[in-house]
Formats: C-alpha cells, sequence, structure tokens
C-alpha cells in the first residue's frame, strides 16, 4: 500500500507503455498453452483466508466519499502498463449505511478506479477515478435505468476487461430484468474500448451476443499458441446458475472488433481441442452454476485457476488447459462468515510468497461495497 494521490482530479489521458502479461497483449505473448490433459491436479485447498481491506464506501481505506461513491460491488481487474484498473457494477453516491445491497442516490451503471499500487499485501490505494469535468466518478457507459420489468435495459454492469497495444477493452452486460436473487434477464452483452489511457470510452460497433446465450459474463486471460497472441474468455450466461462455455479471438484490434472472428471451443477430437464459428457448437468446460467467475494462470501451481461464487460461498477449481479438465469446487470464501458474498476477482499481478497467496477482491451484499482478501494456495507435496 502507498499514499494514495488525490482521487479527486480527472483521469489524465497519457501514453502508456504496456507490458506483457495476462492482461496485456501482444502477439505471441501470454501463457503458453499446454494442450496435455493428463497432468494430475495439484490443488488441494487453500488455508489463511485473510479479509485485509475495505477498498470502497464508508470507512475504506480509500477516500471514495470524494468521487461520490457510497455504494458499488464488483471490482474485476485489468492491468494497463504499470496501471491497475478496477471496474465496478452499479454505484451510488448517496446510501443510507443502514440500507441492504444496490440502492441509493446518484446512481451510475458502472465506474472505474485506477492504481499504480503493486503491493496487496495491506489493501489497494487507489490514484484515481475515471470522472467528469467537476471530479466525480463517472459511468464509461451508462444505462438507460428503465424500470426493472419493463423490458427496456435497467443497467449496464462491466464484467472484464483487456488490453490490447493501447486499447483498452471492457466486457460488459446489459441488463433486462432482475429477478430473485442470482436470476436476471439480460439483453445482450457487448464490448466498449478507450484508446485514451482509460479516459473515454466507446461502443464496439458490431460487436454483440444475444442476452440468452451462454456469453453474457467472461473472464479473459491472454494465452499464446504457436508464437500467436489469443484472448481467451471463460463464459457464463446471465445470472448466476449457468455452467460455463469457451470462446477466443486472435489478439489484434481488428480481429476483436470483428464478431466473425470469434470461434468457439467445440469440444476434443483425438485430444486435440476443436473450434467452431457457430456459437452453436460450444460446448461446456465446467459444468455447475457459477457466478462472476475470474480465471488466471497460476505460476505457484502451474495450472489456471478459477474463483467463482455459488450458492452463497466462493469457490476456487484448478483447470490443467484452459478447456479442462477442472478439478473439483473447493471451498474459497465460506459464505456462512461472509453473508452475500459474490464475485470472487483475481489478479496475475497481485500474489505473493512466491505465487502461492493470491489477493482479490469480493464484494458483500449487506455493505453493497468491495473488499480486499487473501489466501494461501495448498499444493499437494
Amino acid at each position: 500500500m502507498r499514499r494514495a494521490s488525490a482521487s479527486h482530479r480527472r483521469l489524465a489521458a497519457a501514453s502508456v507503455i504496456l507490458t506483457l502479461g495476462l492482461s496485456g497483449c501482444a502477439a505471441g505473448t501470454g501463457v503458453s498453452v499446454d494442450p496435455d490433459p493428463d497432468k494430475p491436479f495439484v490443488l488441494e485447498g487453500v488455508s489463511n483466508l485473510a479479509e485485509i481491506a475495505q477498498l470502497t464506501g464508508p470507512g475504506a481505506m480509500n477516500d471514495t466519499a470524494s468521487v461520490s461513491v457510497a455504494g458499488t460491488d464488483l471490482g474485476s481487474m485489468t492491468n494497463v502498463g504499470d496501471r491497475t484498473f478496477f471496474f465496478f457494477g452499479d454505484t451510488f453516491g448517496e446510501r443510507d449505511p443502514e440500507s441492504i445491497g444496490g440502492q441509493g442516490g446518484f446512481w451510475r451503471s458502472n465506474v472505474a478506479a485506477w492504481t499504480e499500487d503493486d503491493d496487496p499485501t495491506d489493501g489497494i490505494d487507489f490514484d484515481g477515478w475515471v470522472t467528469d469535468d467537476i471530479g466525480l466518478a463517472e459511468a464509461l457507459i451508462e444505462g438507460d435505468h428503465d424500470a426493472n420489468g419493463a423490458e427496456g435495459e435497467v443497467t449496464k454492469i462491466p464484467t472484464y476487461g483487456f488490453t490490447i497495444d493501447d486499447a483498452i477493452y471492457v466486457s460488459y452486460m446489459s441488463v433486462r430484468f432482475w429477478g430473485e436473487p442470482g436470476a436476471w434477464d439480460a439483453n445482450r452483452s457487448a464490448l466498449i474500448v478507450s484508446r485514451d489511457g482509460g479516459e473515454s470510452w466507446n461502443p464496439v460497433e458490431g460487436v454483440e451476443w444475444a442476452g440468452d446465450s451462454n456469453f453474457v459474463q467472461v473472464a479473459t486471460a491472454e494465452v499464446n499458441e504457436g508464437g500467436e497472441g489469443w484472448i481467451y474468455f471463460w463464459s457464463i450466461p446471465s445470472g448466476r446458475f449457468g455452467s460455463v462455455q469457451l470462446m477466443r479471438v486472435r489478439a489484434t484490434e481488428d480481429a476483436v472488433e470483428n464478431q466473425s472472428a470469434y470461434s468457439y471451443f467445440a469440444g476434443l477430437d483425438g485430444g486435440v481441442p476443436t473450434w467452431s464459428d457457430d456459437m452453436a457448437d460450444a460446448e461446456t468446460v465446467v459444468d455447475g452454476t457459477i457466478g462472476e467467475l475470474s480465471v488466471m494462470w497460476s505460476t505457484y501451481l502451474e495450472r489456471w485457476i478459477m474463483t467463482y461464487s455459488d450458492a452463497g460461498n466462493a469457490y476456487i477449481r484448478e483447470g490443467i488447459t484452459p478447456w479442462g479438465p477442472w478439478g473439483d469446487p473447493l471451498e474459497l470464501v465460506p459464505g456462512g462468515e461472509y453473508e452475500g458474498l459474490y464475485s470472487p476477482y483475481l489478479n496475475p499481478r497481485y500474489v505473493t510468497e512466491e505465487g502461492r497467496r493470491i489477493h482479490f477482491t469480493l464484494s458483500l451484499w449487506g455493505p453493497y461495497n468491495v473488499f480486499w482478501f487473501s489466501a494461501d494456495l495448498d499444493r499437494v507435496k
């Protein structure tokens, strides 16, 4: 943790040199995919779970009141050079501290903070926000805020981001209806892009997925296959009750902004993954009731790890390849101790103890804010 610089200023447009990593992309960078599925599972559980800090809202380590953020959730992360962006969901500038869940005044469908804090051990200091002309956090792309059940658009929720050269992409879902806990309907999912370091954002025209598809909420990572960079998307439908499917696109701006360039994991042929241009051919890679997922390569385990929420708990799974096999769910955070938890989001930048200790955001529905946790990965000896 460092002393945060004033977050009340407008995010300055700057030339950013992107580092190579899971959230930055250039041809041939990223994790090299080993298609051999016969390696053993090595993750046997987690230990030393710790709540480190509250990141947003009243009493948080960051002064989010100065940008009119009293309540928010999510907080998926994307690395852009030395910066890390945190993308939050429905955000309220005025909120009764005794209230429960997402409600209040000065509603924005999404906001984003950024930081250059590279020490996750005692929390994350935000250095700035994407703000309006008077210094308040503003939506990257605002939702219509139609009434729930009116068959319009209630809000636009960011799910995950990635970078290619100087372009920052964020996937979002257009929510039509909030139903029972964990259930909602979407109009579509789509992308927005910034080419000025995150100061301004625009829709990516012509690239979207239907709201009843399995590609509404995503987690992304960059992989390298045969010297070529790809963006992989582990994807679930709207709500928290769907299974995971997988799609990919070449890690170029032209490909990302061309709907026909995306392909879908369609199963194995003689142990070799096959990909189809037809979304209807997509095969499930993780079966279950998966909510708000996050995926990264663990250098400690030398395996993929996936975190997500399910039935009030947070879980972690180990993957041998991006398409599996994926191991059984292991409890990451118990809902009995953290009621109303959801969206455990990872970042490969925020690991310590030689990769054994992962740090992650976690939302709690009651206070409706984002918290910072850590846990140790326990590897089979």
